[in-house]
């Protein structure tokens, strides 16, 4: 078994929950009503993308995400 990470992004929806995608695989896009929710849909459709790489002979993409906060003061 291997474990991999990968870097995902969840944006409150204006309906309500959450849209989720992942930068280092292009396309994949999720859902949940909660965060909970969202966090498992992630990764069930990550696990399912790559699964799907493997199975047609494709290399499975690395995330080399650099995660960081900025704070910006207004005035």
């Amino acid at each position: 078994m291997k474990i991999l990470n990968y870097t995902v992004i969840m944006t409150p929806d204006e309906t309500g929950g959450y849209v989720v995608t992942c930068p280092a695989l292009p396309g994949l896009v999720t859902e949940g009503d909660t965060l909970e929710e969202a966090r498992e849909m992630a990764a069930d459709a990550i696990r399912c993308y790559l699964e799907s790489l493997q199975k047609d002979g494709e290399p499975i993409p690395a995330d080399e995400s650099i995660t960081e906060e900025i704070t910006v003061e207004l005035v």
